[in-house]
């Protein structure tokens, strides 16, 4: 039995469809070209990655450090302190 035909007659509520999509992740990309008149006016190269940060973690433990909130912490204090010139 296919996966389609198991689902056909099921109702899936946007809790469910946000909770798979959080937990596994997506990735989209797309390109986006605005034109007028045929003459390209604006290109738009999308890239959108929708997860927790907990599926994101787990997936690549170099990225933990980079994700973390005292790495921001750290930044943020290093930035000030160039800001303030002390």
């Amino acid at each position: 039995m296919s996966h389609r035909r198991e689902f056909e007659n099921k109702e899936v509520g946007l809790i469910d469809i946000l909770d798979v999509v959080l937990d596994k992740g997506v990735a989209i990309k797309g390109d986006l070209i605005l034109s007028i008149a045929g003459i390209d006016l604006v290109y738009l190269d999308l890239r959108v990655l929708i997860s927790s940060v907990e599926t994101l973690i787990e997936s690549n433990q170099e990225a933990a450090e980079q994700l973390s909130s005292k790495r921001f912490d750290q930044e943020k204090e290093e930035l000030n302190h160039v800001i303030n010139g002390a």
